[in-house]
């Protein structure tokens, strides 16, 4: 079964004779309660020497998995991928799945482990199977992976020439995740919206246009669930948030393509991990990134609808334990050197930051960085809202107003 889709491009700047190829959605997904020791057939299918790529903290669950698999004579071997999707890991992974005659590689774990799994997939044209181990992120869905330093700087992401082959989301074993993953996982995917409707909001294309309301209908489902979600590990609600941020999050990116997936949240977020290493994980840095967009939107265009979808955030990430500050990440003490270079990275000429429509001075990302909790200003809840940002939500506004699902939050 293929796993990719083709069609006319969805990129304004492509001609209408120029060939869009998007990377949608895995083959099968296969999800509910208990489900990873049925799914042990549908492994067989791809390969019967599958290389299981886990994180340290997840090598445990693998071994769980070795029995059901086994009745499926499947041969299997283990590696970790150590302390990040790095270049080394992704050179060892690959030295041990060809001493192993691997023909299929399966990750298990959080973000960094099914990064890791697909681009050591993707390097050795080898199927893979994705089993997440939390709801922290949508990684067990898209057809990207991020390579990081082994100090848990972000380096370079790599696009993928196809989904994962299978996607198996066991709740049982999602269940069994801290609690902040899922929390982590919320402000990784409720970013879709925030960052969508900047960088794709003026879009006619069909499926830009589906990809950005997905990223709305996402954020509503997310803004009215995961309160209770997290008071009740193992509900219907909390599935349905789960599905949310590991499912729903990956089909935006599926129908959007890259331009629909990162702005200025993603990007603050690549600045954070060269001050930060390993001190919060992926989804609490996004988080923080959406409140330092929505304040650049606020300080730079006086941009009323930033500035209120701002406060009614920083309500929403108290209630359920999502980052609002610096210190919130651990990054209270951080220098005035630390912060800028964090700004610079954020920055770089390739960066995402720069899909905002309007240019940002490393002077300006500093303070929106350092004043994410700060009060409306007077001045700029009165200005009017007539940039680019600010219309293109009211467009979409405008264009879609699905019954029950609020606007109060732009």
């Amino acid at each position: 079964m293929s796993n990719k889709f083709s069609t006319e491009p969805s990129l304004s700047t492509q001609t209408s004779s120029s060939l869009f190829t998007l990377t949608v959605a895995p083959a099968k997904v296969i999800r509910g309660s208990g489900v990873l020791q049925t799914a042990a057939a549908e492994i067989a299918c791809l390969g019967s020497r599958p290389l299981i790529v886990a994180g340290e903290s997840t090598l445990a669950i693998s071994q769980q998995m070795q029995p059901f698999l086994e009745t499926q004579q499947l041969h299997t071997a283990q590696a970790t991928y150590g302390a990040d999707c790095c270049e080394a890991s992704l050179k060892s992974l690959q030295k041990r799945a060809k001493e192993h005659k691997a023909d299929l590689i399966i990750g298990v774990g959080g973000g960094k482990a099914l990064d890791t799994a697909k681009l050591v997939a993707q390097q050795l044209q080898l199927p893979v199977v994705t089993i997440p181990t939390s709801g922290a992120t949508c990684a067990a869905w898209s057809a990207l992976s991020n390579v990081y330093s082994e100090d848990g700087a972000f380096l370079y992401d790599v696009g993928l020439s196809r989904c994962p082959d299978l996607l198996i989301l066991d709740y049982d074993l999602i269940k069994t995740a801290p609690q902040h993953t899922l929390v982590a996982g919320i402000g990784d995917a409720i970013a879709k919206w925030y960052e969508a409707s900047v960088s794709s909001g003026h879009s006619q294309d069909t499926l830009i246009i589906a990809a950005v309301q997905q990223a709305r209908v996402l954020r509503d489902i997310l803004l009215q669930k995961s309160a209770a979600a997290t008071k009740e590990p193992g509900s219907e609600v909390w599935r349905e948030v789960v599905d949310a941020t590991v499912l729903l999050a990956g089909v935006v990116g599926g129908l959007g393509g890259a331009q629909c997936r990162t702005v200025a949240a993603h990007a603050v977020h690549n600045g954070l991990t060269h001050i930060s290493g390993h001190g919060s994980i992926h989804g609490e840095k996004v988080a923080f990134g959406i409140l330092v967009q929505l304040r650049l939107e606020e300080m730079l265009q006086g941009n009323q609808l930033a500035a209120s979808a701002r406060q009614q955030l920083l309500k929403f990430y108290a209630e359920i334990g999502l980052p609002q500050k610096l210190s919130d990440l651990g990054l209270g003490n951080i220098t005035l050197g630390e912060l800028q270079t964090a700004v610079e990275i954020a920055l770089v000429p390739n960066s995402d930051i720069h899909r905002l429509p309007f240019k940002v001075a490393p002077e300006q990302l500093m303070a929106a960085m350092v004043s994410t909790t700060a009060p409306i200003d007077s001045r700029d809840t009165t200005a009017v809202a007539s940039t680019e940002g600010t219309s293109a939500r009211r467009s979409l506004i405008n264009r879609v107003s699905p019954k029950g699902i609020s606007d109060e939050v732009l």
